[in-house]
């Protein structure tokens, strides 16, 4: 064999093993990252159903008579801006979950103030529509709660692959940067205070 041969091979065999080793980097945070699109997809459409059954509560609220349009309104008007709140999977900073946080905050909060005052309308609290509402509503806050924690999970996952070492080196070459969770309000250690009295 020649001598030329050997550093060749050398060389050939260190390219091989140095180019598998930055694709497996590559394809797994590619995995990952997917992994985290499709659990934002998740949060996303869980805030949207409740942003539907919103609709429907209100629509049957309204027929009340003499139920304080301001309550309603306030209702309204945070769906309508929590809805024009878009986030691009591509670009999930820590200032735009906040203001999406902040938007999907303040429906939470105007919902809670409807149904607080829905308390004093008995023929509401009688409604069977409105009460499987309430109760559907209650049932969706538990499932943003946990596609938030699953989206948490995945970022989670994620954020530890590029930037754990030697991952670091070739990932940041390859455009992949640490992604944003979703970070607790303040007070948030406290569930929000959403009252379902189903009695009359």
């Amino acid at each position: 064999m020649k001598k030329w041969l050997i550093p060749l091979i050398v060389i050939g065999v260190l390219v091989f093993v140095i180019g598998s080793w930055i694709a497996g980097i590559n394809n797994t945070a590619v995995e990952y990252d997917e992994n985290v699109k499709q659990a934002w997809a998740n949060v996303e459409s869980s805030y949207q159903r409740r942003n539907d059954l919103i609709g429907n509560l209100v629509q049957t609220v309204q027929g009340a008579a003499d139920f304080e349009r301001g309550t309603l309104t306030d209702v309204i008007e945070a769906r309508s801006k929590a809805t024009q709140v878009q986030i691009d999977p591509e670009n999930l900073t820590p200032e735009k979950l906040a203001e999406f946080q902040q938007a999907q905050s303040g429906v939470s909060s105007a919902l809670s103030r409807l149904l607080v005052t829905v308390e004093r309308y008995p023929e509401l609290k009688a409604n069977q529509n409105f009460l499987e509402l309430q109760s559907q509503l209650e049932g969706t806050e538990n499932r943003i709660n946990v596609a938030r924690d699953r989206f948490n999970e995945t970022v989670n996952v994620y954020n530890r692959h590029v930037r754990i070492f030697p991952n670091s080196l070739v990932a940041g070459m390859l455009g992949f940067e640490k992604r944003a969770p979703f970070e607790a309000e303040a007070g948030a250690e406290k569930a929000p205070e959403v009252e379902f009295d189903f009695q009359n």
